[in-house]
């Protein structure tokens, strides 16, 4: 038997910590003194503590830990272990993000961005669409693009893009179309023909990852909309130009972003 003081030393766990855990019901003492309420432990309950302490510095909640521990099979040990590092790699690169962003916002003299001011007529496309929240875009995007191709197949006749309500930014919920273009837009499943209306557009293209800056690209491309005394007039559209499946390069990604404007002056 170790005391909670030797086996703090060979766990590199607090004391604290230890109490903690008995506490909580993830690491219990061996045994404790009904007189003294000394905690005392076997040794081999040092890897357990050591896979605790492991597993907590990867930012595990106990309450997961807990469930690792208590899980026999060590397949559905590592698929829980692993869905914890994938949120960690999502968080990781979510941070990423910021930090990128911020470098570019950050920039002293940042470079001007290119628009060019673009008449697009009305056309029929293959869409999916739908009401959804703007925490859940990009689920539902890769769920509504994947049976987009699939009805559509080889009978595509350009890249896909969306069309997204000002709600989504605004309200966090609104409408969101996905589509490809294709000259006869089949009906299946939640693919339809739709039309999208003719616009004039104010475009410019982000280049890279959409988690790479691009809200910085909308408002440098909202920035120029004022400065030339113009206004918004209706949902925001994207065309996925260059995208995952063009290149598994994300510095290679263009996304085409284009305001329908109209002149205030």
């Amino acid at each position: 038997m170790l005391t909670i003081g030797e086996f703090s030393r060979l766990t590199h766990l607090s004391v604290r910590t230890l109490r903690r855990y008995h506490e909580a019901a993830l690491l219990e003492p061996a045994v404790v003194d009904e007189a003294t309420g000394y905690r005392y432990y076997r040794v081999d309950q040092i890897p357990t503590a050591q896979v605790i302490h492991r597993l907590r510095e990867l930012d595990v909640p106990l309450s997961d830990v807990r469930q690792i521990l208590r899980t026999p099979d060590p397949g559905v040990r590592a698929a829980l272990v692993a869905d914890h590092l994938q949120r960690l790699e999502d968080a990781l690169d979510r941070t990423r993000a910021a930090v990128a962003s911020l470098r570019r916002l950050l920039r002293p003299d940042p470079a001007p961005i290119n628009v060019e001011l673009r008449a697009e007529p009305a056309r029929t496309v293959a869409a999916v669409e739908a009401v959804v929240g703007h925490r859940d875009v990009a689920t539902w995007y890769a769920g509504a693009m994947a049976e987009l191709e699939a009805a559509v197949g080889a009978a595509v006749t350009g890249p896909p893009g969306g069309s997204y309500d000002n709600a989504l930014f605004e309200q966090e919920r609104g409408h969101a179309l996905v589509y490809l273009p294709t000259a006869a837009p089949p009906r299946t499943g939640r693919v339809h023909p739709t039309i999208l209306p003719a616009a004039e557009l104010a475009v410019t293209t982000h280049v890279g990852e959409h988690d790479d800056g691009i809200e910085v690209t909308y408002g440098e491309l909202g920035t120029w909309v004022v400065e030339n005394a113009m206004s918004v007039a209706g949902p925001v559209r994207e065309v996925y130009m260059v995208g995952p499946r063009d290149t598994s390069d994300p510095a290679a990604w263009r996304t085409e972003i284009g305001w329908p404007v109209f002149r205030v002056t």
